[in-house]
């Protein structure tokens, strides 16, 4: 059967690339889709353990052997903003804050005492430096954040840089690492919804 010219041109553009070939695109950039792919947990908590954590040390871990949980909360607006509080037992002391940008996303920690006071060390973070991908965003240290950690005598967090991974339906990943080597990464299993945790101190 002969081909009409009106249904050859498409399909043999699509043959050379020219075309998608009813490839679902989006113009999105890749900080938008992050988000987006976070939004769609919002109201939801999710249970983590750790995955690594490089090298180890004989003082006693903070996160070893605690219930960790995750619960992406802050929705109000998800394509400016979400926060995600970060349960490490009964510590409701932290929370990450994820921040849309003009160039990119910004993470914060907000860090809290248990009756809301802020902690000495708290909003630290940095941007995104680069477009990342739809599923992970990467946070070197910025300036503000180094002048705290100077003034309170944390020099080994100079150098860090921060990662959040979100593969839809699969896993969350929140991360550490310094050039040093060091590395800690929390992985959350998004398969399986947990009982909601209580508000955050000082929310």
């Amino acid at each position: 059967m002969a081909i009409q010219a009106r249904q050859f041109i498409p399909l043999l553009t699509c043959i050379i690339g020219i075309a998608s070939c009813g490839e679902k695109k989006t113009s999105l950039p890749p900080q938008d889709q992050f988000l987006q792919h976070l939004a769609a947990y919002c109201g939801k908590a999710y249970s983590g353990e750790i995955v690594t954590n490089e090298p180890r040390s004989d003082e006693p871990d903070a996160f070893e052997g605690k219930q960790l949980v995750m619960h992406v909360r802050g929705c109000e607006n998800p394509e400016k903003e979400i926060r995600i509080p970060f349960h490490v037992g009964e510590d409701h002391s932290r929370t990450w804050i994820l921040t849309r940008t003009e160039d990119g996303i910004r993470l914060k920690h907000d860090h809290r005492h248990e009756d809301g006071s802020e902690d000495a060390v708290t909003m630290y973070g940095g941007d995104t430096s680069s477009g990342g991908t739809e599923n992970r965003q990467e946070f070197p240290v910025d300036q503000e954040s180094i002048e705290t950690f100077k003034r309170e005598g944390l020099n080994a967090s100079l150098e860090n840089t921060w990662a959040m991974e979100i593969h839809p339906g699969k896993t969350f990943v929140y991360e550490l690492t310094r050039p040093n080597g060091r590395e800690f990464r929390v992985q959350f299993d998004l398969t399986k919804p947990v009982e909601t945790p209580p508000a955050p101190w000082g929310h």
